[in-house]
C-alpha cells in the first residue's frame, strides 16, 4: 500500500496550519475611536462586569461577586485571575474562622484602564451616531 503525502491542496481553505488572516487598517492606531484599540482584557463581558462592580464598591468578596454577576465559581475565578495578573484588581485572602475569604478591589491601574475603556466606548458611540445621522440630516435638508 502506497502512502500519499498531503499537500496544501488537500486542506480546506482557512485550515492551513499557522494561517491567520490579518486585517489591519494603516491608521487604526492613530485613531483613538478605532474598535481595534479596545482593551481586549476588559472588553470581555464578565471581566467588564467585575471591574465595573469594583469601581462602584471599594471591596467585594468572591461570593458577593459570584451572586451579583450570577456566574459559577470556576468562571469567576478564571476571569478574576486574568484581571489580577494584569494588575487591574487585587485579591486579599483571609480566614473567617476556618473558612477562607477572598476580597477583591480595583487597583489604580484598573481604574485607569476602565476610564480609558469607557472613554473609548463613548468615542465609538459618538462617532457611530454622528456617522449614522448624517444621511438622515442630508435627506431632511434636501426635502
Amino acid at each position: 500500500m502506497t502512502e500519499r503525502l498531503r499537500t496544501q491542496d488537500d486542506v480546506p481553505v482557512g485550515r492551513l496550519r499557522g494561517f491567520r488572516p490579518r486585517v489591519r487598517s494603516i491608521d487604526s492606531h492613530a485613531d483613538p475611536s478605532s474598535p481595534l484599540n479596545l482593551d481586549k482584557l476588559i472588553h470581555e463581558r464578565l471581566r467588564l462586569a467585575i471591574v465595573s462592580a469594583l469601581a462602584v464598591r471599594d471591596k467585594l468578596s468572591f461570593n458577593d461577586l459570584k451572586t451579583l454577576l450570577r456566574t459559577t465559581d470556576g468562571n469567576l475565578s478564571v476571569h478574576a485571575r486574568k484581571l489580577e495578573d494584569a494588575g487591574y484588581i487585587s485579591c486579599t485572602k483571609t480566614f473567617e474562622g476556618r473558612l477562607p475569604r477572598s476580597e477583591y478591589s480595583l487597583t489604580r491601574a484598573g481604574r485607569v484602564a476602565l476610564d480609558r475603556y469607557l472613554g473609548h466606548m463613548e468615542a465609538l458611540i459618538t462617532a457611530t451616531r454622528a456617522g449614522s445621522t448624517r444621511p438622515v440630516e442630508d435627506e431632511i435638508a434636501t426635502s
